[in-house]
């Protein structure tokens, strides 16, 4: 069977960015939570604007695959922000159906890892920079 890799990836790349804007324009309301949440963690309430980056730039750049790679490692750790931040009571808990409660937030992070070292492939605005 002959494969595509290409395909693949730009599947993965519209799956995990795309679903994730739905939570970036969600925030683009309202920052008060995000914010409280640092403030009590002792962390500066600037640091709410980060979501924007994690939930709104870095997708729209993995979707176009422009800087890929880049905007991959952004959302990882934007993720990793987010699972120790906002849900780390949750990281061993298990759901009604018997999944982990951050299965989601793990997708969404491990997909964008693998973005990272994989890259855009060839259906990308660009690929060729090391970044892509």
């Amino acid at each position: 069977m002959k494969t595509n890799s290409n395909f693949g990836l730009l599947i993965l790349r519209i799956t995990v960015a795309g679903l994730m804007l739905f939570h970036g324009v969600a925030k683009l309301s309202n920052l008060n939570g995000i914010k409280n949440m640092l403030s009590s963690n002792g962390l500066p309430e600037l640091m709410a604007y980060g979501s924007y980056i994690t939930e709104l730039i870095a997708p729209i750049l993995i979707i176009i695959g422009f800087r890929t790679r880049l905007a991959s490692i952004t959302f990882f750790f934007g993720m990793l922000m987010a699972l120790f931040l906002a849900h780390s009571e949750n990281m061993f808990a298990l759901s009604k159906t018997g999944g982990l409660e951050i299965e989601l937030i793990l997708l969404y992070a491990f997909g964008a890892l693998a973005l990272f070292f994989t890259g855009a492939g060839k259906y990308a605005l660009s690929y060729k920079n090391t970044w892509d």
